[in-house]
């Protein structure tokens, strides 16, 4: 019999803790099982193996993350929902880099998945924080993935104390969200019908 008080949920926030403190590629059944006083086996009545419990901190994270980003950016716009969104997401990935990995990792595995959702959710946040920008739908898409690439990037090299210049880096940071904003600002200004080198598809009048 599995041990009283311990579910799937309980095991998975145990992993995304460990997670965060060990790094994802030092997540183990049996450091797990150790972490909760319970034998290696007992884990295997609520995950079925190391790979699905990755899964479900990925799951775990990109849900923390979407409700982060969600409640940063309520009621903002423009610049303010730019900088509100990125520190929130800057502070999740400091705060927890282990599950952090587990949810940039993570791919579904069919249409029930509750990856699909929680992903969606973290992608809706980011358009959200573009809206205000009124930018073209082809024009959303490079900016999303630059947004997420800017803040994956400083977020995770951050986290790995990977800026070793002696400056600020909160300085650093606000200076190139200040960039950013500033820039997406003049993109949606100008008509990038001449620069767009993506098709666009012909819509019904």
């Amino acid at each position: 019999m599995p041990r009283a008080g311990l579910t799937q949920a309980v095991v998975t926030e145990a992993g995304a803790d460990l997670v965060d403190e060990v790094g994802l590629d030092h997540l183990s059944m049996t450091l797990l099982a150790d972490r909760l006083g319970v034998r290696t086996p007992s884990l295997y009545k609520h995950v079925t193996s190391h790979g699905d419990l990755a899964h479900r901190i990925g799951v775990l994270a990109m849900v923390e993350l979407g409700d982060a980003l969600g409640r940063a950016i309520e009621g903002r716009a423009g610049g303010d929902a730019l900088t509100a969104g990125a520190l929130a997401m800057r502070r999740y990935v400091l705060e927890h880099p282990g599950r952090y990995a587990a949810g940039n990792l993570a791919r579904p595995t069919g249409p029930d998945d509750p990856l699909v959702p929680a992903t969606d959710r973290v992608l809706a946040s980011w358009a959200a924080m573009l809206r205000s920008y009124h930018l073209e739908p082809t024009q959303e898409i490079h900016a999303m993935r630059m947004l997420r690439s800017l803040l994956h990037g400083f977020a995770s090299l951050e986290s790995a104390d990977g800026f070793r210049i002696d400056a600020a880096v909160d300085s650093s940071f606000a200076w190139t969200i200040s960039f950013l904003d500033h820039a997406l600002r003049v993109i949606a200004s100008v008509d990038d019908d001449s620069t767009d080198t993506v098709t666009r598809p012909r819509r019904q009048p």
